[in-house]
Order: structure tokens, then C-alpha cells, then sequence
């Protein structure tokens, strides 16, 4: 089990977060998506090599963190997630993010590349301007109000999904999701709507992890983000939807096991040289 942490940002917001495996090497950062939690990851965590050093947090205004009026846009997303790194003393990390986090992870590489060894993008994307199923989102969530109505919250993470996944999860990440107050959806969603992904400026290898049923992003776009990035790879989960590290939690932690081990490799060849 992975042991459960917190620490406060330089403007005082509590943000948890949950660490396995050893403390030397390379660390891997594991960003969640939108509502979710550190505890998006938990099946993942699970699975990943027990030597591996890896931490999950939980970013501002989701899950257990504090809830601040704002700003919930990318760039304060990403300022947790290089705060966390830096309350750590990770110097340089491999980013994993999901959906959201997978924006965050890329503003993070793109305004500190000497701080991002790689990057995996998890359902990942350039923008969500145009984007059909994120505008319907965007529209119903600009309807919300508090508390959340759970059917609301559950069709949404369900619709996430290709294929079934054990009920216990789907309950725990549908209770995450009912602990974002409305203006928490709201602004979040309003900033990745808003966000600058910076791609010309990111020099980490990528590698994109994308379901060929994710009802959110088609793989055009995946194809898309991966040549505009300067060194990035697709990897196709088949019969997999947006939520592609809940349905396949240990071809997940394999392929993460991989990119760690390639991208460890190349940092231990570039110090020796």
C-alpha cells in the first residue's frame, strides 16, 4: 500500500499525496485526471515494479486537497505539480498524466524542460477547442450546482469507460468526483478549454497511451500531438476507452514500466558520456 503524505504550496494550499516504491532513481509523477484523485492511479500503483519510486498527488481544488477561490487554469495545476517536486527535492522527474493531467504534465515540461526527463500521456491532447464531446461536457457542467447530483457524476466517469471495471473502483472514483464542489468544475474545465499545451517548447520524449474507443479524443488528434512534439511515440490500446489505466491497469503499469526503464537508460548513457 502506498503510504499518504501531504505538504503546502508556497501560498499555503494543502495538497496530498500518496508515494510507493523505493526513494532512489528516477521518480515517477502520476497526475490525474479531471474530478479525479491521487486514487485514479491506484491500480496502477499496484502494479508498477516495487522498486520504482513513485508519487501520486492529488491537485488543488479535487479529492482531499485544499479548495481554494481559484486559479484552477493549467498553469496553476502545473505550479502543484513543480511545487510537489520541489517539496520532494525530485530534481528531474518521468511526468504520467491523465487526461488533464496529461495538459499539466506538458505545461510542466514545456515552462521547466530541465526538470522532465519524459513524458507518458495518458488519453492525452493539443487542445480541446473544437472538440465535439468536451464542448457537450463543458456545457453540461456549466449547469451545475452543489451538491453534485451522483447520477451526474457516475455517467460521466462511466462514459470514460470502453469496458467494465470492478464496481468497488467505480464507486471510489465516482465518490472522488462528488467531492469537487461545482466552481472546482467549472474553472478547471474553463482552463483547459483556455490552456496553452506549448508544444513547440517541450524537449522530453513522449509517449502517447491512447484507447482506440476513447469517446473523447480520436486517434487524428493523437497523431497530431505526436508530430508536433519533437520526440514522441503512439501506443494503441485496443478495445480501450478514455480510461484506458482503470480498464487495463497492469498492460498500463507495463507499458509506464518500459517507458521508465528507456528513459532511465538514456539519462544513466548522457551522464556517462
Amino acid at each position: 500500500m502506498p503510504s499518504m503524505h501531504e505538504f503546502r504550496t508556497d501560498d499555503g494550499i494543502r495538497i496530498p499525496y500518496a508515494r510507493s516504491g523505493g526513494r532512489s532513481g528516477l521518480p515517477l509523477i502520476l497526475v490525474h485526471g479531471f474530478t479525479d484523485s491521487w486514487r485514479s492511479f491506484e491500480g496502477v500503483m499496484a502494479r508498477l515494479p516495487g522498486h520504482l519510486p513513485v508519487v501520486a498527488p492529488t491537485l488543488r481544488g479535487h479529492g482531499a486537497a485544499d479548495r481554494p477561490a481559484g486559479p484552477y487554469d493549467v498553469p496553476a495545476l502545473a505550479g502543484d505539480v513543480l511545487a510537489l517536486m520541489d517539496a520532494l527535492a525530485i530534481e528531474r522527474a518521468l511526468l504520467v498524466g491523465h487526461s488533464m493531467g496529461a495538459a499539466v504534465s506538458l505545461r510542466v515540461a514545456a515552462d521547466h524542460p530541465g526538470r522532465v526527463a519524459g513524458l507518458a500521456l495518458l488519453g492525452g491532447f493539443a487542445t480541446l477547442a473544437g472538440n465535439p464531446a468536451a464542448e457537450e461536457l463543458r456545457d453540461a457542467v456549466d449547469g451545475l450546482s452543489d451538491p453534485i447530483d451522483p447520477a451526474f457524476a457516475r455517467a460521466f466517469q462511466q462514459g470514460t469507460l470502453a469496458r467494465p471495471v470492478d464496481g468497488r473502483f467505480l464507486d471510489m472514483v465516482v465518490g472522488e468526483s462528488l467531492l469537487v464542489p461545482a466552481f472546482v468544475w467549472k474553472a478547471t474545465l474553463a482552463g483547459l478549454f483556455a490552456t496553452d499545451t506549448a508544444l513547440a517548447r517541450i524537449t522530453a520524449p513522449a509517449t502517447l497511451l491512447w484507447g482506440d474507443r476513447d469517446g473523447m479524443f480520436a486517434r487524428a488528434g493523437q497523431e497530431a500531438l505526436a508530430a508536433a512534439l519533437p520526440d514522441a511515440r503512439l501506443v494503441v490500446f485496443d478495445r480501450s476507452g478514455h480510461g484506458l489505466h482503470w480498464e487495463d491497469p497492469v498492460r498500463t503499469a507495463a507499458e509506464l514500466a518500459r517507458i521508465h526503464a528507456r528513459i532511465a537508460a538514456g539519462a544513466a548513457r548522457r551522464r556517462a558520456s
